[in-house]
């Protein structure tokens, strides 16, 4: 099967190469995937860099990225109904700790992590609902319904805000969301009630006059260590932190003081472990949104399998507004 891959951490033009490589045969327990789309986030971009602490080398000889796919299930390995072939289904976690991710014509991977599409769903929305799609959908619903709260979403611009705006929006929550000054429409047009520039000196005074002086009670945030004093002024007392990533800043401090005095809860979310009765309510809540046309993850550029290196360069890119796809021949 025709697959990109690379050996060697590097820039992507230098390590991502196109390989032939052999069509794996599903082992027990597992589907065989023909991939139509595979999506492409910043944690394979920042993986296939060896961008994590003392991480020299790819941890296999050869490493086809990403864990992001949509595709139709073609063969079934020992104790999975033969009825799944035919199966239009979308992946996840597709190249976790494993060697061959969705980079590739055919991927073979457990039974659970090939996930039934929606009638009428298409492979491309599929492509989105790993890595972004069950991240905004752990963040809103982690603690359960928000129907009635007020929730904060930071870079609601971004692929993951984005989707967390819309879910949240749509499950009855009123939604707070900062962005840059260029996206505000598109936030607003998601469902966003009230949208801020992130980089307004006076966000926090803003965030806060638009709860009533109540506070939020959600956050779903991208940027944690950026923000740590800010949400603990806009928060609501026994408010969540739900925070996903902390680029600009990981080893934040903390004003812990302020933490304290308002019983605020940090929820650290790395999607890629969740336990699986937390992850299987967000696949609920995925597939019921795609269904209903409640969630629509946007694209934002699109590449041929063999441009692989130039969509790895295009994720990474700081205004990205939405998802980066592969088209697999």
């Amino acid at each position: 099967m025709h697959a990109i891959s690379y050996s060697r951490f590097g820039p992507p033009n230098e390590v991502l190469a196109a390989c032939e490589i052999p069509t794996p045969d599903p082992g027990p327990g597992e589907v065989l995937v023909r991939l139509h789309v595979s999506g492409v986030n910043p944690s394979d971009a920042k993986a296939r860099a060896g961008a994590r602490p003392g991480v020299t080398k790819p941890a296999f000889p050869r490493v086809v990225p990403h864990s992001d796919g949509a595709g139709v299930i073609e063969a079934v390995g020992d104790g999975v109904p033969a009825a799944r072939i035919g199966t239009r289904v979308w992946i996840w976690n597709g190249q976790w700790q494993r060697a061959y991710g969705t980079a590739a014509q055919y991927i073979a991977l457990p039974a659970a992590q090939a996930v039934p599409l929606p009638k009428g769903v298409d492979f491309d929305i599929g492509a989105c609902l790993g890595i972004p799609g069950l991240t905004a959908a752990h963040t809103v619903f982690g603690g359960g319904c928000v129907a009635g709260q007020r929730l904060l979403v930071s870079g609601g611009a971004g692929a993951v805000g984005h989707n967390a705006v819309q879910l949240a929006s749509a499950a009855g929550a009123e939604v707070i969301a900062t962005c840059s000054h260029s996206a505000m429409d598109r936030v607003r047009a998601a469902g966003a009630a009230q949208v801020f520039d992130y980089a307004d000196p006076d966000l926090a005074e803003k965030i806060l006059q638009s709860t009533g002086g109540n506070g939020i009670d959600r956050a779903i945030e991208v940027e944690f260590g950026a923000n740590a004093t800010l949400l603990h002024e806009v928060m609501a007392p026994n408010g969540t932190i739900a925070a996903y990533g902390s680029g600009k800043d990981m080893t934040p401090q903390v004003p812990f003081g302020p933490y304290l005095f308002k019983a605020l809860k940090i929820d650290i979310i790395l999607i890629y472990i969740l336990p699986d009765a937390k992850r299987q309510a967000a696949i609920a809540r995925l597939s019921t949104a795609v269904e209903a046309g409640t969630l629509r993850p946007v694209i934002h550029a699109r590449f041929p399998l063999e441009d692989c290196a130039t969509a790895h360069e295009t994720v990474m890119r700081p205004g990205r507004a939405g998802a980066v796809l592969l088209d697999i021949p």
